[in-house]
């Protein structure tokens, strides 16, 4: 069904029914509890906490003895999901950061990845890289984008040398 679709449905419900249904969705869908309590009441700093423990979490679990996951779906999945609830700019760009910054200091504290791992954090520093840049707030973001150049720059495999490339390609000045 259409966007247009569904906009045309819901003009010609009666007010009544669509505070009903959007209730029925409250209660049915996590996503949909999640979003609506955002709309309502948006606290961009404590949903950013919380998606920033997740992703940390996947790295640098807090609870006991357990061993890292390091699931890089649950990691996109935390960044998506804030993304859906509509926050600033720099607020979805801190996320992003946190997951690239766990990903480097990882490699730094553990030691050589395998090749799917690097892959993942060279495409999402690239990914990363773009929209601080798109939405100018490089230099705001440069003390912490440097600091995953410099836990990185100890692994092998050209992990280093991407993330450098990568860097140097929006700070060429620092090169």
């Amino acid at each position: 069904m259409s966007k247009a679709t569904v906009k045309k449905i819901l003009m010609a419900m009666p007010k009544e029914e669509i505070i009903g249904m959007v209730l029925e969705m409250y209660d049915a869908r996590k996503e949909a509890k999640e979003y609506l309590e955002f709309y309502a009441n948006p606290d961009e700093d404590g949903k950013l906490e919380e998606y920033k423990k997740i992703i940390t979490e996947e790295f640098y679990p807090s609870k006991g003895r357990q061993e890292p996951k390091t699931r890089f779906s649950v990691c996109r999945k935390a960044v998506s999901d804030y993304k859906k609830l509509k926050p600033s700019p720099d607020k979805l760009a801190d996320l992003m950061l946190c997951y690239v910054e766990n990903a480097c200091q990882f490699t730094y504290d553990y030691g050589d990845m395998w090749e799917q791992y690097y892959t993942s954090v060279e495409n999402n520093f690239d990914k990363t890289m773009a929209f601080i840049a798109k939405n100018n707030m490089l230099e705001h973001f440069k003390s912490r984008l440097r600091q995953c150049m410099e836990w990185v720059s100890p692994c092998g495999w050209g992990f280093a040398d991407t993330i450098g490339d990568i860097y140097y390609e929006y700070f060429p000045e620092d090169d």
